[in-house]
């Protein structure tokens, strides 16, 4: 049983581990399973999200202000995070370099594109050229790193609490946890976690430190100051920056691929530490644990 274990663990290990020439095979499969997802999720989202709402002609908005563009912070991580998996997948199949940026880099803002067409053609919303600007901002965040210091030593990472505004708009900010992680931004924080050892490389930091610059925003109801059914809703908006420890998942030293491969995932996460919180209430608050 225990040579079965280890030899079980070997392959695991052995599959997970990054080609060092070009794999067909591998490219093959992760092309074919990108497309795929990528199609059907956009299909989903037609047929299950935008089938609810009236068409209209293609049309563009300036949302630049709603939410005290917390929205905004939302598509420079997605597209950030989506081209870190587009271009770590290509890595793994034994793809160069260039080529992982120019056709793994850029899944995210590729896809976050065909979804903001989606959005143009919706009478709910529309075309949004500063989404776009967020999206090429996430992009070009991991592209720009890759080329100046071929690593990852600023990482964009999120973090989420639940909030008492969730209850009062659930139709806008999300009922229950997992709803209320994607729309209500009132708990929701995006990091600029940056690696010291990587900016410091003779020191004798530990490799997996991180100090973490957040932005975050509360007390709204609303993408802006506005009348929902004809009642003005009364809002204390302010804005929330923040100074915390993090921890680098990705460079926890391990033999196993496979605890490197769950690092990896989870490495979006902004580890909870105590922090300092800025705002224009409050001046300087102090939270000793905060997510």
């Amino acid at each position: 049983m225990v040579a079965l274990s280890v030899s079980s663990q070997s392959k695991i290990d052995s599959f997970l581990k990054p080609s060092d020439t070009l794999n067909k095979s591998r490219r093959n499969t992760v092309v074919i399973t990108q497309t795929s997802l990528a199609s059907l999720t956009l299909v989903g989202l037609d047929q299950l999200w935008y089938a609810d709402f009236p068409r209209s002609k293609f049309k563009t908005i300036d949302d630049t202000d709603e939410w005290l563009q917390m929205d905004k912070l939302g598509h420079v991580f997605s597209s950030y995070q989506l081209g870190r998996i587009g271009a770590n997948t290509l890595r793994w199949s034994g793809v160069g370099k260039k080529n992982q940026l120019i056709f793994g880099a850029t899944l995210g803002f590729g896809f976050l594109t065909a979804v903001e067409i989606f959005d143009g053609y919706s009478e709910e919303w529309g075309f949004s050229w500063s989404d776009m600007v967020a999206n090429g901002l996430g992009t070009g965040l991991y592209i720009g790193q890759e080329l100046l210091w071929d690593e990852q030593r600023i990482t964009m990472k999120y973090s989420f609490h639940q909030t008492q505004y969730a209850s009062q708009r659930p139709d806008k900010l999300g009922e229950g946890f997992l709803e209320e992680m994607l729309k209500d931004y009132n708990g929701q924080t995006y990091w600029l976690s940056a690696n010291l050892h990587s900016f410091f490389k003779e020191s004798k930091i530990p490799k997996w430190i991180n100090v973490a610059v957040g932005y975050s925003a509360e007390g709204m109801l609303t993408g802006k100051n506005e009348n929902v059914d004809n009642i003005f809703i009364t809002q204390d908006r302010r804005r929330q920056f923040f100074l915390s420890l993090d921890v680098d998942l990705s460079r926890i030293q391990t033999n196993s691929r496979v605890l490197r491969t769950v690092f990896d995932v989870l490495n979006v996460i902004k580890v909870p530490f105590p922090a300092i919180e800025f705002n224009g209430k409050n001046g300087i608050k102090l939270h000793y644990i905060y997510f």
